[in-house]
């Protein structure tokens, strides 16, 4: 029945062209099929190889922001200090300027309660005692000039006394050329008068007269000289009593000086401790504003790196980690040295979010789904530390895959796809093949157009 056995045939008993079954399972028929078949996938396949086909450089990046203030951060001790007090808790939302904690003194130098008011009170003793200076300098300046006028009006009577000594030294030199003349009279009437003696014409009386007279003259002449003598002694006496004086009151002008100048200094040695201490009591009163961490921004509160109450911190130890309420979205991804060429600023980039489905089709972004477009706004020009360059891209804004999903956090693992050129899809193949890089370069310029203007800029926006 089945015509499986040789000796009981059963092909004499039927005809195989009568029944379809037989004639769609026949040989030949399979053959042609098959070729048919054959025929139309090469058809189709060849046809396929004129498919416009994106070119893309596959990359791995990580959710960031576009600014660095709204990327998450660390807050930290400002001073050493013990925790006094918690007023937040993890994952609490919190306002900018709100107070996460307080930290006490540990430092002996700023144990003081009593601190900023111990240092105003210095500040305003120094203050007191810079106009003290400052009175006792202009003091001082008024005792220079006053000694400096009497000077003038000493120095003009000393001058005058001078002038009248020696006035008083030509009279007394003129009574003594006049004693020396009735000297000489007298003397040469004596000698008259005794030779009319000797000749017996003239009496001894009038001899011992003449004779008196000639001692008279002589002694007037004697007081003359002596008066010119204390005459002259007065002369020289007032001019080095004028030195003298001039000599006084330039020692009493230099000592009056310097004192001004040693009021002077010390009034600029006030003042320098004055702004010392002010700088101080600036540091006292900020270090107090260090003892209250604050938010920095409105952000949440990811995570409390040191508990406890009563904990000993130092300066710069992380407290918290914060992360911002509000950021711009932006994806960090790298590529290799050999695709750093392809990228240019401005190019579009397709990206598949952890915990998006997606299915993501490389080389046909129309037919993707579940993708997110960007494009590209920096390109690094030092290589990072894994031996890769990295990229920077943002959201385009433009339609629905150009608003990325507001669920995303900085750090989500994304993959990327650099859109490049729109080649065929049998020229990728080759390409592929062959091992040659993608289709990077401007197409070669008609003449009269600026190759220049072609180049791509490496410039971030």
């Amino acid at each position: 029945m089945l015509n499986i056995s040789p000796d009981n045939s059963i092909r004499e008993h039927i005809r195989p062209e009568t029944m379809s079954a037989f004639d769609s399972v026949a040989p030949m028929r399979f053959a042609r099929n098959s070729a048919r078949w054959a025929l139309l996938l090469l058809i189709v396949a060849l046809c396929s190889l004129f498919l416009p086909w994106t070119q893309t450089v596959r990359a791995k990046g990580k959710v960031t922001t576009l600014y660095p203030e709204q990327r998450p951060q660390n807050v930290p001790a400002a001073i050493d200090g013990r925790i006094e007090s918690w007023n937040v808790r993890e994952g609490q939302m919190v306002q900018k300027g709100d107070t996460l904690l307080l930290i006490a003194e540990i430092k002996t130098d700023y144990a003081d309660p009593r601190l900023l008011e111990r240092t105003a009170t210095q500040i305003t003793a120094k203050s007191s005692a810079i106009e003290a200076y400052t009175n006792k300098a202009s003091a001082l300046e008024r005792q220079v000039r006053a000694l400096r006028e009497a000077l003038v009006l000493k120095v003009s009577e000393a001058e005058n006394k001078i002038k009248q000594a020696r006035l008083k030294v030509m009279t007394d030199s003129t009574n003594l050329e006049a004693a020396f003349l009735g000297e000489t009279i007298a003397i040469r009437q004596l000698e008259r008068q005794q030779s009319l003696f000797d000749q017996d014409l003239e009496s001894l009386i009038s001899v011992e007269s003449r004779r008196l007279k000639q001692q008279q003259a002589e002694a007037k002449r004697i007081a003359s000289e002596n008066k010119l003598l204390e005459s002259r002694a007065g002369w020289i006496n007032a001019r080095i009593e004028r030195n003298n004086l001039e000599n006084e009151y330039a020692d009493k002008v230099a000592k009056s000086e310097s004192d001004r100048f040693t009021a002077v200094s010390n009034r600029y040695d006030a003042e320098a401790e004055r702004d010392k201490l002010s700088i101080q009591l600036g540091n006292y009163e900020t270090r107090a504003g260090f003892h209250t961490i604050t938010a920095p921004m409105d952000c949440y509160v990811t995570e409390v790196m040191t508990e406890g109450i009563g904990e000993t911190v130092k300066e710069g130890q992380t407290l918290i980690t914060i992360v911002p309420q509000r950021f711009d979205y932006a994806v960090a991804f790298y590529v290799n040295p050999v695709d750093l060429p392809l990228m240019q600023l401005d190019s579009r980039v397709r990206f598949l979010f952890d915990g998006w489905p997606a299915i993501q089709v490389s080389g046909w972004p129309g037919a993707s789904f579940g993708t997110f477009e960007g494009r590209v706004i920096g390109i690094d020009n030092n290589i990072s530390k894994n031996g890769q360059y990295r990229v920077l891209a943002a959201p385009t804004g433009e339609g629905e895959n150009g608003i990325w999903p507001e669920a995303l956090r900085p750090g989500s693992g994304t993959q990327a796809l650099v859109m490049l050129k729109n080649v065929p899809l049998g020229y990728e193949l080759w390409r592929r093949l062959n091992g040659f890089p993608p289709r990077f370069y401007e197409d070669i310029a008609e003449p009269g157009e600026d190759v220049k203007s072609k180049a791509p800029s490496r410039r971030v926006k």
